[in-house]
């Protein structure tokens, strides 16, 4: 879209952001807190949510929708950057953070201190993504069962372990 003007009306930006979900920029402040709106325009582009209200970046089936469509269109994009736009409260909601972590791990990066030392979230990050162990706790780097999931999926994930754990002989087999 590469008019800036504001969109007002509910039925055109409905329509606008079916075909572009980054449309959802231009629309008012107003329509931004439709949910309806936002639904759709995540639909279409997971990136979308960068433009939601507040109260719908708290939302979780808003952003679960986002981050589960990211990437449709660009194989490149990674859903933690779509992730950095949800609440603080989702970041920290335990079942909406596993959900994202087995869509792509390396959102370990944007989830809450808390849920970087959970055990069950780092395992599916670093299923996902070795390299997730980058953000995981250090309580949880210098577990054995977590450093040797993670360099499963990459060994290059070895930089992140404990130092204990980088000699350790069994996660050294795995990478030999």
């Amino acid at each position: 879209m590469t008019s800036n003007k504001i969109i007002t009306n509910r039925n055109k930006i409905l329509e606008v952001v079916k075909q572009d979900g980054a449309a959802l920029e231009y629309a008012s402040d107003s329509l931004k807190a439709d949910r309806e709106v936002v639904l759709e325009a995540v639909k279409q582009d997971g990136n979308a949510l960068e433009y939601a209200s507040d109260s719908l970046k708290a939302d979780r089936e808003v952003v679960l929708e986002a981050v589960k469509n990211l990437g449709q269109k660009l194989w490149h994009e990674r859903r933690y950057d779509v992730f950095e736009y949800a609440s603080d409260s989702l970041k920290a909601d335990r079942e909406v953070v596993l959900e994202v972590v087995k869509l792509d791990g390396d959102t370990l990066q944007e989830v809450s201190k808390e849920l970087q030392n959970d055990k069950d979230i780092v395992m599916a990050a670093v299923k996902h993504s070795g390299n997730a162990l980058e953000y995981a706790s250090e309580n949880l780097k210098n577990d054995k069962e977590v450093v040797l999931e993670a360099v499963k999926s990459d060994e290059r994930a070895m930089v992140f372990a404990s130092k204990n754990l980088k000699s350790d002989k069994d996660i050294k087999s795995v990478i030999s």
